[in-house]
Parts: structure tokens; sequence; C-alpha cells
């Protein structure tokens, strides 16, 4: 059974919108961050003299993956998620992967994106976990076509199931 108490998807019917966060610039300083943490130096994405000099796009654009790790705040401001409560609600969350991502449009340097989200399925494991897919698409503001469109799952694990699975 399905807590809603717990399990904030509990509360949406598949093909029921979840919701679409805030609008976030992505500014050449969170892509040159993003390539110092993935230890990629690609001048694409991080250096604007040689975009600018050499790219297809007249600057530097957001790596692929910047949009998709945005998902996470996206979703919980969508939701209106308060990512500071960590009580103990019975179990906890875990990305569970992507049944197909799909990088559409380049984002270029100072782009505003944002998240907007869909439930397409719920269902429980046999470890009693509960899944959720949703269907995820991010929009860059006054483009026609979206940055990225991806099928999300998300896993909810209650303690029991926790526990069962260690013993």
């Amino acid at each position: 059974m399905i807590d809603p108490q717990a399990d904030p998807f509990a509360g949406y019917l598949p093909g029921q919108d979840i919701g679409v966060s805030r609008w976030l610039e992505v500014s050449q300083a969170m892509i040159d961050e993003f390539g110092a943490v993935t230890h990629d130096p690609d001048p694409m994405h991080i250096n604007p003299q040689w975009a600018t000099a050499n790219g297809p796009y007249g600057g530097t654009i957001a790596f692929g993956f910047l949009s998709l790790s945005l998902l996470t705040c996206f979703l919980h401001d969508a939701m209106g998620t308060n990512t500071d409560d960590h009580e103990d609600r019975g179990g906890y969350f875990l990305n569970y992967g992507f049944d197909r991502v799909r990088l559409i449009t380049p984002v270029p340097v100072g782009s505003r994106l944002r998240g907007r989200f869909a439930l397409t399925e719920r269902r429980q494991d046999e470890k009693s976990r509960n899944i959720s897919q949703m269907h995820v698409e991010i929009e860059i503001e006054n483009s026609a076509r979206p940055a990225l469109v991806a099928e999300w799952l998300a896993m909810w694990v209650p303690h029991s199931a926790s526990l069962a699975a260690a013993s």
C-alpha cells in the first residue's frame, strides 16, 4: 500500500500534471563550475571566446548533463517541497533512472529554464518500493522547442522495505 503521508507522489494519478517550476537562469559561472566538477574542459561550454569564434551557436552553451541535473531542483520547486525539512517520513527517495532522455535544443548561456512534470505511471515492485514515472520537459524561455524531454523514474523506499531487503 502506498502511504500518502510519506510518498509525495501518492496524491497524484497517472496522467495528472505535477507542476511547473520557476524560471532559472543558466549563467556562465554555473556552466564553468559544472565543467570543473565533472572534469570536462570542453571549450564549447567553458570558453566564451573559443565558442564565439569556433562554435556553431555564437557563444557557449550549457552542458546537456547540466540541464539534466537541474531536474531535482525543478521538481522540488514545482511540488513546493521544503528541501530543508529532514523529518523522518518513514522512508526515503532515490533516483531510479530514466527510461528515455533526449537532449533536444542547445541551451545558450544566459537562457532561462524551467521544468514541467506530469505523472505517467505508479507501481509497487516486489520489494514494496513505490516507483513513480514522470514525463519531464525542461523548457527554454522564448523557445518553441524544449532543452530536453525524459521519462524519469523515482523510487520511494519505505523503511520496512529497506529492512526487509537488508535481511
